[in-house]
Formats: structure tokens, C-alpha cells, sequence
């Protein structure tokens, strides 16, 4: 398959490799993520855990920034996340919990990745590279 590089901005520098889960829209992480569990309560109820999180942006409720923090402490929270948009709720939470984040990517990155993709995220530079073999070297 094809590798393919998206360029956005790190926001949270760290590295992480996992499986995409793309959401096409907004997040709240205090309504739409069981905070004891892990899961996300739309797209099907998928474990956040160790996954990629693709997803145009958050919204809600600054309560959100505590539960990622509380995710990751619980180790459920997945490995990095790649958003059309940061806003504050994601980039507070995604700091406290140290997890890669990445902002920026163009939107249409939503159709493109599919759930369950490979994806290696690079918070420190921006990118995210989707595919089995795909890396900064390829």
C-alpha cells in the first residue's frame, strides 16, 4: 500500500504507533467517552486504548481535559491524537496526560484514513504517516 504523510503542527511532542479511529466531528470527552472504561460512546462503542484518535475537534464541557488526564493515569487513553483543530480542552488534556498531539491536518484527512489503519504520529514535528511501512525514511 501506499504511503501517505499528513503535515499539521505538534503540539504535544512524543511519538506513537497504533490503530486509527476516525471520528467525523467533534469530541466531548465528558459526554461522549465513558471516562471508567475507556470507550467512546459513539462510532460503534471502540476502546480508546492504544489507538490513534482521528477527529475533526473537541468540544464541550473544560471538564474534558480531565478525562484524558484521567485516562491515561488509568491506562486507557489511546496513543496519540490527530485533529483537524486543537482547542484548548484537547491540548490542556493531551499535556497533563502526555500524549503526542497533532493539529492542523487538512480536514480531508477524515474520508482518507480509515479506522483501523496503521498510523505513526510524530507530535514533536507534525506529522502523521499512515500505513504499515510508511515512516520519515520512506
Amino acid at each position: 500500500m501506499q504511503c501517505r504523510v499528513y503535515k499539521g503542527r505538534g503540539i504535544v511532542g512524543g511519538k506513537a504507533e497504533g490503530r486509527a479511529l476516525v471520528v467525523e466531528g467533534r469530541i466531548s470527552f465528558l459526554g461522549d467517552v465513558d471516562a471508567g472504561t475507556g470507550v467512546l460512546k459513539m462510532n460503534g462503542g471502540e476502546r480508546l486504548v492504544g489507538r490513534i484518535l482521528v477527529f475533526e475537534a473537541g468540544r464541550g464541557s473544560t471538564v474534558g481535559s480531565y478525562i484524558i488526564y484521567g485516562l491515561a493515569t488509568r491506562g486507557l487513553a489511546p496513543a496519540a491524537m490527530v485533529v483537524v483543530e486543537a482547542e484548548p480542552i484537547i491540548i490542556t488534556g493531551c499535556v497533563l496526560a502526555g500524549i503526542p498531539l497533532v493539529s492542523g491536518v487538512p480536514r480531508s484527512i477524515l474520508r482518507e484514513v480509515s479506522s483501523g489503519e496503521i498510523l505513526r504520529v510524530d507530535g514533536s514535528r507534525g506529522v502523521v504517516y499512515v500505513g504499515e511501512r510508511c515512516t520519515d525514511n520512506a
